[in-house]
């Protein structure tokens, strides 16, 4: 009996065994794997953790990054890597200095002068809204208005109390600044320069069994690029036909408008809905909804968003990874929580991180690469 009860209990105990060994392969079917889940964990939990303290090695690493296709390109050319580099790096201040000093400069100066203007704005809407009961007494009552106007005014003050709050920190952003435009520069030129050298030593840490790592990465690589250098474009296209359309039609504002119709596309769905706001709001305060200039704002904003839809953006992104709407919205909402700016730009590109890595993992019934080794 004694015999039979134990057999029964090692039998118990095996099939117990070999359940929980089920189970755990369902999720880390093998070595790879497990190698793949600790580099993710490990370097969300870096970058999650060190951001606010080494925020500009990240964004070095980041422009390094980008700027590295056209190194590439630049080499398959037969241009030795330091040229190569240098030639690159040398367009990269350029652009950087054009920002800096021409950009930058007429953007701060317009939206001054458009943040002057607001008083002015706020009446003469004031003096349109209160039109309404009179035109449609039907739908809203004059104290309903006067109750909206009171809380417009109460926002408008708490807005203010906040802008002065800014701007008395402002002195801490500029110190900030200052370190970004020495630092960065110099280490994206290393980065580039150096890219073998810092590779090979960042791999050494690296665990030896990453088949399954370097095959996700390798998709991750071409989609992001794809993606980032792709949505650049977007952006100086669009800012520069905006700019030269409003101009050309002399609206007020025109280059910060421009700026940030280009800065739209940096946020899908949303951001081409949040622009129409002021668009559409200094040509009505600038000329009114009879004038023809008005409905050719509307007109030409209208084509350009059609355009950028239609033949923009399937040109420069053939080759990125279709995601669903809501897979979008909620990499948009989720990054951009955690990194601002730079989450709300890269959450396509990290979506498509998360998306090659369950592509990729094993599932049951797969054949395991231990296995076959």
């Amino acid at each position: 009996m004694k015999d039979g009860s134990l057999v029964m209990s090692t039998q118990a105990e095996f099939v117990n065994l070999h359940f929980f060994r089920e189970r755990f392969k369902r999720f880390l079917p093998n070595s790879q794997a497990i190698s793949l889940a600790f580099i993710l964990i490990v370097s969300f939990a870096l970058i999650y953790s060190l951001s606010g303290v080494l925020m500009p090695v990240f964004a070095s690493i980041i422009l390094a990054y980008l700027l590295e296709g056209l190194v590439a390109k630049a080499e398959k050319l037969n241009l030795p890597r330091l040229p190569a580099v240098c030639l690159v790096f040398s367009v990269f201040m350029t652009g950087l200095i054009f920002l800096l000093f021409y950009l930058m400069p007429i953007v701060s100066q317009q939206a001054v002068e458009l943040i002057q203007q607001i008083p002015d704005i706020i009446r003469r809407a004031q003096t349109e809204i209160l039109r309404l009961p009179k035109m449609y007494p039907q739908f809203i009552s004059e104290n309903k208005i006067q109750e909206i106007m009171f809380a417009v005014q109460k926002e408008l003050l708490t807005y203010g109390q906040n802008m002065l709050s800014v701007s008395a920190a402002s002195v801490v952003g500029l110190v900030s600044a200052l370190i970004y435009l020495f630092l960065v520069p110099m280490m994206v030129f290393f980065f580039l320069k150096d890219k073998r050298l810092l590779v090979e030593w960042f791999l050494q840490f690296m665990p030896t069994d990453r088949h399954l790592t370097v095959r996700v990465w390798e998709e991750v690589n071409v989609q992001m690029s794809n993606y980032v250098r792709g949505k650049f474009v977007e952006v100086f296209i669009l800012w520069f036909v905006s700019y030269i359309t409003f101009a050309t039609m002399d609206l007020n504002y025109a280059m910060l408008l421009a700026v940030l119709m280009g800065l739209s596309v940096i946020i899908p769905y949303v951001g081409a809905t949040l622009v129409t706001v002021p668009v559409f709001a200094v040509a009505y305060f600038q000329w009114g909804l009879s004038n023809d200039n008005f409905m050719y704002i509307v007109i030409a904003y209208s084509i350009i968003q059609a355009l950028d839809g239609v033949i923009l953006v399937p040109v420069l992104f053939s080759e990125a990874v279709n995601l669903h709407a809501i897979a979008i919205v909620v990499a948009i909402l989720f990054f951009g929580g955690l990194w601002g700016f730079w989450g709300v730009f890269f959450a396509i590109p990290l979506a498509t991180v998360v998306k090659a890595v369950l592509t990729a993992w094993p599932r049951i019934g797969d054949k395991s690469p231990d296995m076959l080794c």
